[in-house]
């Protein structure tokens, strides 16, 4: 298996384009294949088509948002098991997390070492 075949996937839904394109940069940095999303609204056809190791889920993205988007996932039988860390800003986003079903969060504004460093653990796992 070559190199590019061992490329950890992960897909990002967020509507703020400046994190976007922070995070595609730092991951695409770290060895990651990336795929990026500013809505929720096709997000079982997204995460079906790119078919990644991790996601990560904003709060706040159009249409259905993360707590509703997050929820599809986990009661769709092939994506259930996708691990996602849920994004946010609120001071409510430990609340968020339980509610949607993510498996952990990061808020906003977060530290890139942490950020990566929950990354792989939930890819090493």
């Amino acid at each position: 298996m070559n190199k590019v075949d061992m490329k950890k996937r992960v897909m990002i839904f967020d509507d703020d384009e400046a994190i976007l394109e922070v995070l595609q940069l730092v991951l695409s940095n770290a060895g990651y294949e990336i795929e990026v999303s500013n809505t929720s609204n096709d997000v079982l056809a997204d995460v079906s088509a790119f078919q990644p190791d991790i996601i990560l889920m904003d709060h706040h993205i159009p249409a259905i948002g993360g707590i509703e988007a997050t929820r599809l996932l986990r009661e769709h039988g092939d994506f259930g098991r996708i691990p996602v860390l849920y994004v946010s800003a609120s001071n409510n986003i430990e609340k968020y997390k339980e509610t949607s079903g993510a498996d952990d969060y990061i808020k906003k504004p977060f530290d890139i070492d942490h950020l990566e460093a929950k990354i792989a653990n939930y890819l090493t796992t």
